[in-house]
């Protein structure tokens, strides 16, 4: 399925500021994460009903792609450990 999109000035400013800061490769991988995100945001307002129908598979990689955005004190986790491991 393909969607042609109009964004607005401030949809436009926000996806450039996310292709040069965040770890995404094209305004796809904006979006789609967007609507994760939303639909992710949804289900938590609509209690466990939501989580019930993902696979485990599915589960998981929702939590691998959370845990690449964690931070601490600016540092993402990674970077903690590893530098902890220094130590």
């Amino acid at each position: 399925m393909s969607t042609t999109i109009r964004l607005s000035p401030h949809g436009e400013q926000l996806l450039r500021e996310q292709l040069s800061t965040g770890p995404y490769r094209s305004a796809e991988e904006v979006i789609e994460r967007a609507l994760e995100s939303l639909a992710h945001e949804n289900s938590q307002r609509n209690g466990s009903a939501g989580a019930a129908k993902k696979s485990a598979s599915e589960a998981i990689a929702d939590m691998m792609e959370l845990r690449k955005n964690l931070t601490l004190g600016g540092l993402k986790i990674k970077e903690l450990i590893n530098e902890g491991r220094k130590h």
